[in-house]
Parts: C-alpha cells; sequence; structure tokens
C-alpha cells in the first residue's frame, strides 16, 4: 500500500488549509461565506466518501470529539498490543494478517486525519468569520 500519496495529499490539505485561514483574514464577510459554503460542500462530500468507505468503529470516532479522542487512546493502546504481539507470532500467516490489519489501520487513520482537517478549516474559517461580523456590529454600534 502507498502511504506516501496519501501523506502527500495530507499534507497538501494541510497547507490549503493554512492559505485559506490566512487569505480569509482579510476578506470580505461576502467572500469569507462563499469561502466556508465551499468548504461546507468538500466537507459533506469527504463525509460522504467516508461513510461509504469507513468501518463502524470509524464513523462512531467522527460522531463526537470526546469520543474521538477516547477511541484515538484505545487504538493506540491496541496497536502496542499488537506491536508487541508480533514478536511472538511464528506462523506466517499470522503476521501476514496482520500486516493487512496495520495498513488498513494506517489507511484508516490517514483518512480521518483528512478529514479532521477539513473540519479544521471549517472551523478556522467560520471563526474568522464570527470575529470579522463582530467587528461589523461593533462599527456601526459605534456610527
Amino acid at each position: 500500500m502507498d502511504f506516501s500519496a496519501q501523506l502527500d495529499d495530507l499534507q497538501q490539505r494541510a497547507a490549503q488549509t493554512k492559505q485559506a485561514a490566512q487569505a480569509a483574514v482579510t476578506e470580505s464577510r461576502e467572500q469569507l461565506r462563499q469561502r466556508i459554503d465551499q468548504a461546507k460542500v468538500d466537507v459533506d462530500l469527504a463525509a460522504t466518501d467516508a461513510r461509504q468507505d469507513a468501518s463502524a468503529a470509524a464513523a462512531d470516532a467522527r460522531s463526537k470529539w470526546a469520543q474521538m479522542k477516547a477511541d484515538a487512546a484505545a487504538k493506540m493502546d491496541d496497536l502496542q498490543t499488537r506491536i508487541d504481539k508480533r514478536t511472538d507470532q511464528i506462523d506466517a500467516n499470522v503476521a501476514a494478517d496482520d500486516a493487512a490489519w496495520a495498513e488498513d489501520d494506517a489507511a484508516a487513520a490517514i483518512d480521518y486525519a483528512a478529514w479532521t482537517v477539513d473540519n479544521a478549516r471549517l472551523a478556522v474559517l467560520d471563526a474568522i468569520d464570527a470575529q470579522v461580523y463582530a467587528d461589523d456590529l461593533a462599527t456601526r454600534a459605534g456610527s
């Protein structure tokens, strides 16, 4: 499995999120609303894709931020247990199954990270929009 391409995509998404946040700071409220609307479309498309591809555990992890943290901690414990157990394995078939499971976990983690970056972009744009709106109201009140 080629994780490099997925990680390159993740890095590009993070860079695009950073660029969007930097550009949004100087944009009008209307421009911000358009950017937010596009971000929502992107997140919805990504969520649709993820729902089609994700397992029940991954879907549960996306339901709440607090659950995400708990799931991540549990996943790390599970990974460490499997890593520790791997050294005791003698059967090549069991080891191959473990490798496939690890690849699936890695792919799911990268997909989840991409989803998180998309949501971070939306949250950052929303925060900037809220501040611009508050500033607009304060300016109007002062006039």
